[in-house]
């Protein structure tokens, strides 16, 4: 296959952070239950193979925080050090979205400027909450405000949420990460942030959860005053001003609903490798082909869309 596809949702485990945080914090929050095998070659192999041309990293659950701060901006900057390394390595391939150490936001803060100045990394990489914090409360709002100065390109990933697993037997990210998405993003709704910040370029992964499905849901909120000042442009509005990916989502039934809210411009196309694993990224790129997508509205997805974001990645 002609690699071509630019994957928007492609993550790494650096070998010191997997060694400090711990298949304990790692494994739980994936579906084999067990922290994924990986290393820059596997990533590369599998990119040849499935027509992979461009990645841009990304840490995924659990992130960097888990109660010190510390720690978590030690784990930032490990993290972010590596990838920035990595893209050193195989400027072709790879890009990197850098980690901040939130909920702390002087930490934040700092990471922002040395990642995108000193590092240039191609956008941040945020988690949908810090131990019960959700990103639009107005604590975060220095952090976006910098960003939005920035006019930078913000990836979000989901995590487990506060109130704990629906189901034990079933893993988080089968269902509360979709649900995890939807309330960052109703976070960001009704907490201003995207009304405010419009320098910003917001990815929400597995095509945005529920939102999609509960777009009018949520929109009827605009009928109290104290909700509609936050969105003084409607929410389906800002929902269609955002950026999608098709990691786990590459399917009639998701698929439907996002075209339905957002046209094919906002769709990128993502894999979540290797917390999906090789099997899933070559099923997910032939299922594009599926969709009964145009020959030009398939190519906008699998790369032209991410250029707009990524013009690096055109030389």
């Amino acid at each position: 296959m002609t690699a071509h596809l630019i994957d928007v949702h492609h993550h790494i485990l650096p070998p010191d952070y997997v060694a400090q945080v711990g298949d304990a914090r790692i494994g739980p929050l994936t579906v084999s239950g067990r922290t994924p095998e990986w290393t820059a070659e596997r990533s590369l192999e599998a990119m040849e193979r499935n027509g992979i041309a461009n990645v841009v990293t990304s840490i995924s659950t659990p992130g960097v925080f888990f109660g010190d701060g510390a720690e978590a901006r030690a784990l930032a900057r490990l993290s972010n050090d590596y990838a920035a390394g990595l893209r050193r390595e195989h400027p072709r391939q790879f890009g990197f979205f850098a980690i901040l150490p939130l909920p702390e936001v002087d930490g934040s803060l700092a990471e922002i400027e040395y990642a995108l100045d000193q590092l240039k990394a191609d956008g941040v990489g945020l988690m949908t909450n810090y131990g019960g914090r959700y990103p639009g409360e107005p604590a975060f709002a220095p952090v976006f405000d910098e960003l939005n100065r920035r006019k930078a390109v913000v990836y979000f990933h989901p995590t487990a949420a506060p109130c704990g697993f629906a189901f034990d037997k079933v893993p988080a990210a089968t269902l509360e990460f979709p649900f995890d998405t939807t309330r960052a993003i109703a976070s960001l709704l009704f907490g201003g942030t995207f009304s405010r910040c419009r320098n910003i370029r917001f990815i929400f992964s597995h095509a945005g959860g529920a939102v999609p499905f509960l777009a009018e849901r949520i929109a009827r909120l605009e009928a109290r005053p104290d909700f509609k000042r936050e969105v003084p442009d409607g929410v389906v509005a800002e929902l269609q001003r955002l950026y999608y990916d098709t990691a786990l989502s590459a399917n009639r039934f998701a698929f439907a609903a996002l075209l339905a809210l957002v046209p094919v411009g906002n769709v990128l196309f993502g894999s979540d490798y290797p917390f999906a694993p090789e099997t899933t990224m070559a099923a997910s790129v032939r299922a594009l082909k599926t969709l009964g997508l145009a020959p030009r509205d398939l190519l906008a997805v699998e790369r032209e869309n991410a250029l707009e974001l990524f013009p690096r990645f055109s030389t």
